[in-house]
């Protein structure tokens, strides 16, 4: 799976490292805009804050629903998170640290799972 897929993509599945591993590096990224804008005059600052908070709000969701599709649910479990603090809290838990569903699902194959490829002659 690209860089592209994983952020921007809602199909096909993710572990649990690789939901990590994305979602800081998401916040990361996030953390860096604001740190920039915090020096720029206060209007200017808020317009760019906001859409970096709105740039960073479609790849988590991204990845959150990916992860929700390794678990077995369809990814609009993602917008759970809406809910404040208990929805939150719930994203996180779900997945961040609760295991995904062994095998291949209706979203994808088991992301822990390496595939298979078979060489062909001919």
């Amino acid at each position: 799976m690209t860089a592209r897929e994983l952020l921007l993509s809602f199909e096909g599945r993710i572990n649990r490292r690789r939901f990590w591993l994305a979602a800081i590096s998401v916040l990361i990224a996030a953390f860096v805009v604001a740190v920039a804008v915090a020096p720029m005059p206060k209007r200017v600052g808020q317009v760019v804050a906001l859409v970096a908070a709105l740039g960073a709000l479609y790849p988590l969701a991204a990845i959150s629903a990916k992860r929700f599709h390794d678990r077995g649910k369809s990814g609009w479990w993602a917008t759970i998170g809406f809910v404040p603090v208990v929805g939150a809290i719930w994203v996180i838990v779900e997945n961040g640290f609760l295991a995904g569903t062994p095998g291949p699902n209706r979203y994808g194959p088991d992301p822990l799972r390496p595939r298979r490829h078979v060489a062909r002659r001919g």
